[in-house]
C-alpha cells in the first residue's frame, strides 16, 4: 500500500505547509508517493521531534443520497 501525497488536493494547503514534513524535506511538490515503510519512517522522525508531522488533509466526498 502507498500513501499518495498530492499537495494540490490538500485541504489545508497554504495554511499548514510551513509545518508539514513534505515542505521541510522537499519543498511543496505537486505529488509524492510513500510506501508504508517510508510512511512509518517519517512518523518515527516526527515522533522523535526531528521533522514536523505530515499535515496532509484530504477532502472526503459527501455520501450519495438517492431520493425515493
Amino acid at each position: 500500500m502507498t500513501t499518495r501525497i498530492d499537495c494540490d488536493t490538500c485541504v489545508v494547503r497554504g495554511l499548514a505547509c510551513h509545518d508539514c514534513v513534505v515542505t521541510v524535506l522537499l519543498g511543496p511538490p505537486p505529488e509524492l508517493e510513500f510506501d508504508d515503510e517510508e510512511k512509518r519512517a517519517l512518523d518515527a522522525l516526527a515522533a522523535g521531534g526531528l521533522v514536523p508531522p505530515l499535515r496532509l488533509v484530504q477532502s472526503v466526498d459527501p455520501p450519495v443520497i438517492e431520493s425515493a
